[in-house]
């Protein structure tokens, strides 16, 4: 009980902090905007400006999430751990009846939680206004497809803050922990998949490759996210060669929400892990 405690009071110190910086305001404001905008313009190649269809833009917003949240998560939590050291203020918080896990787990839940709200008042805000402008697209499967993308992509969020505490309690300096976290994102944003497509086309996509392949993107937390969001589509979201290439058929969704939820713990007991083994 006193270890829930502690790391609630923690996790609402930092969940109060961001809210003071108006990160949060900030971070949903980014994703209204954008999600709006995606939803508008996201025809305009097509020489269409205006709603094209609800499944199109669900596909589209998975492609803008998936590039911006991990972004964010990187950015609010690089420093939870390394910014306390680097102010001197970490030997006097475990100089408290505080443990290196509940400080941890308070600093993963608080960063978490800010954006998980973020993600639910911004994207939220977004859905409700397509559904509130086309009346053809409220429907049940509508609803069931928002609330899942709300929900995978807070797991997301939370799987890149726990990326960043892993990062915070590996270096010494704030400076370098952004930097990492940079590169972090930048591998397994873009170059992961870009990796992938180049070993299918060099090889030809044999069939050994093309039965492995569905697995490879469980590798990647942004890739689980989205064939949780892109498989319920089907061809309907303009994502045929995504359908084709993954074998849809091969996921259950219980397993890639096990896998995004994996993402969200592994790299947080990593750090823990770390912590509790570092010299203050």
């Amino acid at each position: 009980m006193m270890m829930a405690n502690n790391t609630l009071i923690v996790a609402g110190k930092e969940f109060r902090d961001d809210m003071r910086n108006h990160w949060t305001l900030a971070i949903t404001a980014i994703f209204a905007v954008l999600a709006l905008a995606i939803a508008y313009f996201g025809a305009v190649t097509a020489g269409h400006v205006g709603f094209t269809s609800f499944d199109a833009t669900m596909a589209s917003l998975t492609t803008l999430a998936a590039f911006v949240i991990p972004l964010i998560a990187l950015l609010i939590a690089h420093d939870a751990i390394v910014g306390e050291r680097d102010s001197g203020t970490l030997p006097l918080l475990l100089s408290y009846p505080l443990s290196r896990l509940e400080l941890a787990a308070g600093k993963f839940l608080g960063h978490s939680g800010v954006l998980a709200v973020a993600i639910l008042a911004g994207f939220g805000t977004a859905a409700v206004a397509i559904l509130a402008a086309n009346p053809e697209t409220r429907s049940l499967a509508s609803l069931g497809s928002i609330v899942t993308f709300i929900a995978s992509a807070s797991l997301l969020g939370a799987s890149f803050v726990g990326l960043a505490c892993l990062i915070s309690v590996l270096v010494r300096e704030k400076a370098r922990a952004a930097g990492f976290a940079l590169l972090s994102w930048l591998m397994l944003v873009i170059l992961f998949d870009l990796l992938l497509l180049a070993v299918l086309v060099i090889s030809g996509g044999n069939a050994v490759e093309q039965a492995v392949y569905p697995y490879l993107l469980l590798l990647n937390p942004i890739d689980v996210f989205r064939l949780i969001n892109l498989v319920g589509l089907g061809n309907n979201g303009g994502n045929g060669i995504f359908m084709a290439m993954t074998a849809a058929h091969a996921y259950h969704p219980w397993v890639l929400y096990g896998a995004l939820a994996a993402w969200a713990g592994m790299p947080f007991a990593g750090a823990v892990l770390v912590f509790r083994r570092q010299e203050m």
